[in-house]
């Protein structure tokens, strides 16, 4: 029954599917983290059924696009963005390192929050309704269990900038070798699902994945001391951006290439 909890407090945690309630203790929080990734694939699956549906219908692009986007932020509930956004208020402060961390805890929406907010959700919405169907969409749909993947790890292996907070909760009395060990094996096998759906655009994708986490950790280390909740939520948007801009270009420039040379994507 403890992995049944753990799994069932992973989705209290970090979406807004409903669940049985279980009690917020230790013992139901120790694997929590293995899960996590099961909210990724939820949001693929339900992307998935959505891309075919507006296919089936001849929907625009732009409906597309806007529906696809919000699709991740319907599921989660935006816990992550909420990140996004006060990780992106605290950078553009250019403050030291205490005035940041400050900032991210202030409940109030700044300037730049906005700003970054709406940047991102028009390129994904533009970058959703060009990928279509096809396989880019299956590589997409993959990636938000391989983001939470990552995400995981980080949690687990990186330090945190400081005590408390919903990051250190979850990690504090996880089984970390355990969590570790699936969190890795999830992620290959997030990883061989985008290769098969489609070699270069699942390489271009991985590849994003691969460059936004080195940036990450450098960032938190460097900029905070550490990772938090928010900058963990920060790093697991622009790593799905990330992703999504890397196939969405790859698949433009393959079909390009193999209408010239005869590349397969």
């Amino acid at each position: 029954m403890k992995i049944f909890y753990s799994l069932v407090t992973a989705f209290q945690t970090y979406s807004r599917i409903p669940m049985p309630p279980v009690a917020w203790k230790l013992e139901n929080r120790r694997y929590a983290l293995c899960f996590f990734p099961l909210v990724g694939a939820v949001i693929g699956a339900v992307l998935l059924l959505w891309k075919r549906v507006a296919a089936c219908l001849g929907v625009g692009a732009f409906l597309d696009g806007t529906v696809s986007a919000l699709i991740p932020l319907a599921v989660t509930g935006g816990i992550h963005m909420d990140g996004f956004c006060d990780t992106a208020d605290a950078r553009a402060s250019w403050a030291d390192r205490e005035k940041k961390l400050s900032i991210m805890k202030d409940p109030h929406v700044g300037s730049f929050a906005v700003v970054f907010l709406v940047a991102y959700l028009l390129l994904q919405a533009a970058l959703m309704g060009e990928i279509g169907n096809g396989r880019a969409a299956r590589v997409v749909a993959a990636s938000f269990v391989l983001s939470r993947a990552l995400s995981g790890l980080a949690a687990v292996f990186f330090k945190n900038a400081r005590e408390g907070g919903m990051l250190h909760e979850n990690t504090e009395p996880a089984r970390k070798k355990t969590t570790a060990a699936v969190l890795v094996l999830t992620a290959v096998a997030a990883s061989a699902v985008m290769l098969r759906c489609g070699p270069v655009l699942g390489a271009a994708a991985m590849a994003g994945a691969g460059l936004c986490f080195l940036h990450y950790r450098i960032v938190a280390y460097r900029e905070f001391g550490g990772t938090t909740g928010d900058i963990a939520g920060w790093f697991l948007q622009r790593c799905e951006l990330s992703m999504l801009v890397c196939a969405a270009a790859a698949e433009k420039i393959a079909v390009w290439a193999a209408g010239a040379g005869g590349l397969r994507i």
